[in-house]
């Protein structure tokens, strides 16, 4: 069959895509890359001549500024000079300022950028005169016809004098910046800006030291500029359409900028001078805080650099040099210009190549489409030709006639179907080779799904045998052999491993601290004869390198035993005769502590361990180590509990002794203090003053040793619980009063004040009244005791603010106590010891009571004090009177 046909697969890149189409896109896709190119070129080209221009012109402006500063600061260098002169040669001298007037006014005409010319001697005396305008001046002066004060005067045209009110009390020019810099440099000088005293603004001197010919400082000839003309300068100077100039100290402070902008702020009247970083303006501002970035410390700066920054989004050109040549002026001159000062032009240009190309672009898709159409209409034949090859077996060839690159591609097309063929049979023998190799994938997917119900299997075998070991009665209890059997079993029937043993480190003598030089095989398990055993060794001095591994290694998993460099020294004695071919090993650890290990032997046939078995091997060291500490635990139980009833048995013995040995002492006792009061009344005859003195005092020891006898039974029946509370509801005032009461003969004694601080209407409290009575009495007692004739006793009451509580506190102002005294308080039979106690007598036991007794009611006792000032005693006691409802809210 013989047709005029093209075909479509010159372009396999582009299969689905007519020709026609391919050859407009190429085409156009030429004209794009080039004209492009060019545009980008140009671009390019322009920006580099912007960025030239652009540094030129930073350059040229900085230098323009940096000489105009120059000659502005030469000014004063020229009129100092000049004066130096005229001083040298005798015309004026520093010790009399009065000459200086009419000449510094002379001066101020013939150098107009010089706002105040003055003079300072080393006597205090002060001469100042500044041009307003062309017929006006200020002259200031201080002398000793003003006082040392200094006064204002305007001098007008004709030379007459008019006061100004503003005068400035004790005014010392030493004292200024002006003078102070040139006396510093001895030698001319620019002084830093300060700020000046007559008006709120900022000034910058230059100042030259006048010496005599002994070398002796005669005075200071200086002067002064109003920082601000700096700006004026700076402002004069156009920089591109929207650029800055400012000039900034090496500590960032701003100097003057080409803005109209104050380098200060007023506060309260008083100039405070600004930051450049935190300058009013938006664009003085970024270019300072872009060079706070970019320079660590202003220090750095030693040359000219040229930087650039974005700013708003646009590019900013930026030039900083550092102004020299003037001593003490160590400014920075920042030149700052806006990248679309020069853009303007080269945007246009820009906008004009885009339309150039666009108009190209367009030019050569209709050129494109033309050539397309000429080239495509015959190659549409021979695709019509194509569609009809469905079956390429039965067609031998394609005669092709036409354009040469046709007949190119039909010749094309005729190989293609030679190709196809062989291709056809390649398939076929692909495909059969394809069927086997599914089916050889298919056997190896089977392989892998039965090896996954194996594994579950195995998990499923590891689960149950960690959940009967969870339930199991031996682990909770503790009971360490039946238990390890239990776990051994266990592990090496879900495990299906030879030989399972629980080896622990050795420990003290007391079952203690783990020596960790042996271990001891506790429980093993050999699977294979259902056979349990123990007291197998293993020192450390013989597996040093296997004893580190446990230590340093929760899980050792051997494969191999005979080339694991961790278990190499067991394998000649230990693990070639039993035919231990692979093992692992895991940690137990008890307190944070290693304390033995759980071993498990696999023979004969090699094991690699699965990550689920080691897990597995992992719970198992878990449960042992529960096992020990729960068998710790239970033997720290026991031994509580021996020791308690031993405790017991101490406290009933205790008490036995002490109740009998009081009423063995209380007979004989109270004898003895009948007799004594008998022979005191002179029963059996009169007594001498001696002997009464000596009854007296045995009466008195008498009634101490009954006093403690009782304290120590009452004590002894808190401790033991034997005192029942009769709990009553109780008035608080009447409590107190009762308590005051009871003591006020020990106050009168002594001249001491009583009073009690109580809120009104408090409700009762419930306490054991007779029991609280024997607290409060108790602390009063001591307060009177250790306070001297005269001072002060008193009870406080405060509930707290949700009735649950309240607070007594007796309060005095005795002898006190240091405050590490104070632990020893409530300890029996102690006293704190100090120069004023040793006079006061006590069984030490009235504070332990009043603890006691406190306590009972579920309170709490408090004592503050301090030595020379006073103590404070503080009982806490629950407040019965409590509403439920105030108890809801608080919770």
């Amino acid at each position: 069959m013989n047709k005029n046909t093209g075909q479509s697969g010159v372009f396999p890149l582009f299969k689905g895509v007519p020709l026609r189409r391919i050859l407009v896109a190429l085409f156009v896709l030429q004209i794009f890359l080039a004209v492009g190119l060019t545009a980008y070129l140009s671009i390019r080209n322009g920006q580099k001549a912007v960025n030239e221009v652009a540094s030129e012109l930073r350059y040229e402006v900085a230098n323009r500024v940096e000489q105009n500063l120059q000659a502005y600061l030469s000014t004063p260098r020229q009129v100092l000079r000049g004066n130096q002169n005229i001083i040298d040669i005798g015309l004026l001298k520093m010790e009399n300022l009065a000459a200086w007037e009419s000449y510094l006014i002379k001066q101020l005409e013939i150098f107009p950028d010089a706002v105040v010319l003055t003079a300072s001697n080393e006597q205090q005396e002060h001469l100042g005169v500044e041009k307003l305008n062309d017929r006006q001046y200020l002259l200031r002066k201080a002398d000793k016809s003003t006082g040392s004060d200094l006064y204002t005067y305007k001098i007008d045209s004709l030379g007459q004098r008019t006061q100004l009110p503003e005068a400035i009390k004790n005014y010392d020019a030493r004292s200024r910046p002006s003078y102070q810099a040139a006396v510093t440099a001895k030698k001319f000088s620019f002084s830093p800006i300060f700020t000046s005293i007559t008006e709120p603004t900022l000034l910058i001197s230059a100042s030259q030291p006048i010496y005599n010919s002994q070398g002796e400082l005669l005075g200071v000839n200086s002067t002064l500029t109003h920082v601000s003309q700096i700006g004026n300068l700076l402002q004069n100077i156009k920089v591109g359409k929207s650029g800055q100039v400012f000039i900034i100290e090496r500590s960032g402070l701003l100097v003057a900028s080409s803005t109209s902008e104050e380098p200060f702020r007023l506060k309260n009247g008083k100039p405070i001078r600004l930051a450049a970083s935190q300058s009013g303006n938006a664009f003085t501002q970024a270019s300072a805080k872009y060079l706070e970035t970019k320079f660590s410390n202003f220090d750095e700066i030693q040359s000219l650099q040229q930087l650039d920054f974005s700013f708003d989004g646009k590019r900013q050109f930026l030039e900083i040099r550092p102004l020299q040549g003037e001593p003490n002026v160590n400014w920075l001159i920042v030149v700052a210009v806006p990248e679309a000062d020069f853009m303007g032009q080269i945007d246009r240009n820009t906008q004009t190549t885009i339309f150039l190309c666009l108009g190209a672009l367009g030019l050569a898709t209709l050129l494109g489409i033309i050539a397309a159409r000429w080239i495509t209409v015959p190659i549409l034949y021979f695709s019509t030709a194509t569609k009809d090859l469905a079956d390429f077996t039965k067609v031998e060839s394609v005669a092709i006639q036409g354009i040469k690159e046709v007949e190119v591609l039909g010749e094309s097309f005729n190989e293609m179907m030679q190709h196809l063929r062989k291709t056809f049979t390649a398939q076929i023998t692909k495909n059969e080779e394809l069927e086997l190799q599914v089916k050889q994938r298919t056997q190896e997917l089977q392989q892998e799904i039965q090896e996954r119900i194996n594994s579950q299997r195995k998990l499923e075998q590891h689960n149950r045998a960690l959940a009967e070991l969870t339930n199991h009665k031996a682990i909770s209890e503790g009971n360490l052999e039946t238990a390890f059997k239990i776990i051994t079993e266990k592990a090496a029937n879900a495990l299906e491993v030879e030989r399972v043993g629980v080896w622990l480190f050795n420990s003290d003598a007391y079952g203690g601290l783990r020596q960790r030089t042996k271990l001891q095989c506790i429980s093993l398990y050999e699977r294979s004869n259902q056979k349990h055993s123990a007291g197998l060794e293993r020192d450390r001095a013989d597996y040093p390198i296997y004893f580190k591994s446990l230590t340093s290694a929760r899980i050792i998993a051997v494969t191999d035993t005979s080339t694991d460099l961790r278990i190499q020294e067991l394998w000649d004695e230990q693990l070639e005769p039993k035919n231990i071919v692979s093992l692992i090993n895991t940690s137990i650890w008890v307190g944070g502590e290693v304390v033995g290990t759980v071993l498990y032997e696999q023979i004969d046939i090699p094991r690699i361990w699965e990550l689920s078995e080691q897990n597995f091997v992992s719970s198992i060291a878990e449960f042992v180590a529960l096992t020990l500490e729960v068998c710790d635990r239970k033997s720290a139980e026991s031994a509580l509990r021996e020791a308690e009833e031993a405790a017991e048995v101490a406290n009933r013995a205790k008490k036995t002794f002490l109740v009998n040995m009081s009423h063995e002492l209380k007979t004989p006792l109270s004898s003895i203090l009948e007799i004594a009061e008998a022979l005191q009344n002179e029963v059996y005859g009169a007594v001498t003053a001696e002997q009464r003195q000596f009854l007296n005092t045995l009466e008195s020891s008498g009634k101490n040793l009954l006093e403690l006898i009782n304290q120590i039974l009452e004590l002894t029946d808190i401790e033991s619980s034997k005192i029942q509370l009769q709990l009553a509801a109780t008035s608080i005032p009447e409590l107190c009063d009762y308590s005051l009461s009871f003591v006020k003969n020990l106050a009168l004694q002594k001249n001491i004040q009583l009073s009690v601080q109580i809120p009104e209407e408090l409700e009762p409290i419930e306490v054991d009244e007779r029991r609280i009575r024997q607290v409060f009495i108790n602390l009063l007692s001591n307060a009177i005791k250790f306070t001297h004739d005269g001072g002060k006793v008193w009870i406080e009451v405060q509930p707290t603010s949700t009735n649950e509580y309240i607070f007594f506190s007796v309060v005095d102002t005795g002898i006190g106590m240091l405050s590490d005294d104070l632990f020893q308080l409530f300890q029996p039979f102690v006293q704190v010891e100090n120069a004023s106690t040793r006079r006061s007598a006590g069984t030490g036991l009235g504070l332990v009571m009043v603890q006691k007794i406190v306590e009972l009611h579920g309170g709490t006792v408090h004592a503050e004090s301090q030595l020379g000032k006073g103590s404070r005693f503080t009982v806490k006691l629950p407040w019965k009177k409590v509403r439920e409802e105030e108890v809801i809210i608080n919770y």
